[in-house]
């Protein structure tokens, strides 16, 4: 089974108003989640944006086709193909492990 990623986007920061335009959106804080069966990798930050009064403007909505905007603007500013292979290195790792944790099993209060 191949590894799948999803985008979350769990909050924004905006401007009530700025450049001229309201909700603007300076601040998105995001995660980048790869799965495959069991084993999960997740990526998060927070990716900055500046708005220049006279470009294009999306205003703000509270719909999915907002989120593929917002998305589009992370995927822009992001090293994408380079999380993925992080991701992928760390499942690998979960399904075949390198080290483990080893522990003295009888009590050690006697």
């Amino acid at each position: 089974m191949a590894i799948s990623y999803k985008w979350i986007i769990p909050s924004m920061e905006a401007y009530v108003e700025a450049e001229g335009e309201s909700n603007v959106i300076f601040r998105v804080q995001w995660a980048y989640v790869g799965e495959e069966d069991i084993y999960q990798s997740v990526k998060t930050g927070m990716q900055d944006y500046t708005y220049t009064e006279g470009e294009p403007f999306v205003p703000y909505a509270d719909t999915e086709a907002f989120e593929d905007v917002v998305i589009g603007w992370l995927e822009g500013s992001l090293d994408v193909p380079e999380m993925q292979a992080e991701i992928d290195a760390d499942i690998a790792l979960q399904k075949n492990p390198v080290k483990e944790e080893l522990y003295f099993t009888w009590d050690v209060e006697s």
